[in-house]
């Protein structure tokens, strides 16, 4: 069994997915397993795949799945990884040539069962991290006060506890929506163990214009996975290291999301809701905005 597996969910990436290969031939430490997940590609993805297969240099499996979106790619991940660790490279990304090695000296060193596992940074393909490095007085922290306390303002690098992912695991969707982000599983293991920090680059992060995209086109998404939205903010609203304050933002999304899919009964649903009475003429608001940002990006 390996002690860490990387994992890669995707979609018509063969251009950019021999770049995150590559960098993981060149790592210094190869105690790693690399899951490609294949969420329906028509491109060479697979052709590629079993070419490194055979080359045999790292330890490689490739599952192809139809194509159901990024959450159900690491819905498939989940399933088939036995390491002790895991962690999430993206298609379109690459690791440094010790990005293992940092992994899996830190939890040596510094992991246990008391944590969820550790997080690192994203960095720019210049070399800079994205959004700054982490408070130099902080070694751990609860995942949700990195963003409600702005401990951090970028991208950051989770690297989790197989088996605190698997009890939460899989998300369950909605017909139709594809725009679930996972982040959905991070938050639920994350509020339960404190999370390690790591103040060191774990990967290049390229982001891609275009339609396929998680993090790109955010006001179509909120329009065309409205569902998936509203059932994270109901997970966010209970999450026991929030604030008040943020509750009451994320009371006010839930409200928009809530109005775009046609819920009547969104009221009933929420497990705060006089917060969320309250936030309502502002995420009724924030569906106005949502609706003109989305047909300005049309």
């Amino acid at each position: 069994m390996t002690a860490l597996t990387i994992f890669t969910p995707t979609y018509n990436r063969a251009h950019t997915l021999v770049r995150t290969y590559d960098s993981l031939v060149r790592q210094t430490c190869h105690d790693f397993e690399w899951l490609i997940i294949d969420d329906g590609s028509t491109d060479h993805t697979a052709h590629l795949a079993k070419q490194w297969a055979e080359e045999n240099v790292i330890r490689l499996r490739y599952i192809y799945k139809e194509n159901g979106g990024l959450y159900t790619g690491y819905n498939t991940a989940y399933t088939h990884i036995d390491s002790e660790l895991c962690v999430c490279i993206d298609s379109d990304d690459y690791m440094p040539d010790d990005g293992v090695e940092k992994i899996l000296r830190c939890w040596k060193e510094r992991g246990g069962e008391e944590y969820a596992g550790l997080m690192g940074l994203d960095f720019h393909l210049d070399d800079t991290p994205i959004g700054g490095y982490f408070p130099n007085d902080l070694d751990k922290v609860w995942f949700m006060d990195l963003y409600i306390h702005k401990l951090h303002l970028g991208d950051t690098k989770p690297v989790l506890r197989t088996e605190l992912v698997k009890r939460v695991a899989p998300m369950e969707g909605f017909e139709g929506e594809k725009n679930f982000n996972p982040v959905y599983m991070t938050m639920q293991v994350c509020d339960q163990y404190p999370i390690l920090l790591l103040n060191e680059n774990l990967c290049y992060v390229d982001y891609q214009i275009g339609s396929d995209s998680m993090s790109a086109g955010i006001w179509k998404q909120y329009m065309n996975s409205p569902r998936s939205f509203q059932k994270q903010r109901i997970l966010e609203m209970q999450l026991v290291h929030n604030t008040w304050s943020n509750r009451f933002r994320v009371a006010i999304h839930y409200v928009a999301s809530s109005i775009i899919a046609g819920d009547r009964y969104w009221l009933r649903r929420s497990p705060l809701k006089i917060l969320t009475l309250c936030a309502s003429p502002f995420g009724a608001a924030l569906y106005l905005l949502i609706r003109y940002k989305s047909q300005q990006t049309c």
